[in-house]
């Protein structure tokens, strides 16, 4: 939990959200790096840092249900 993902998983996650229906929103400015953390009713998520400092859930099960 709040652990950085390494570059080379990083890149998987580049790809999956490229394939997530509301992929513009959830990229916004852009992507610094990704992270683990909680997200609702305690599970564990994948999380997009951006570069002016917001993060943003997102589901990799949406990104690859499309």
């Amino acid at each position: 939990m709040g652990d950085k993902v390494n570059a080379a998983d990083g890149e998987v996650l580049r790809a999956a959200i490229a394939l997530h229906p509301n992929s513009e929103e959830k990229i916004g400015c852009g992507v610094t790096h990704f992270s683990v953390r909680s997200a609702d009713f305690g599970s564990k998520c994948f999380w997009i840092n951006r570069p002016d400092g917001t993060t943003e859930k997102f589901s990799y099960a949406t990104c690859i249900r499309g």
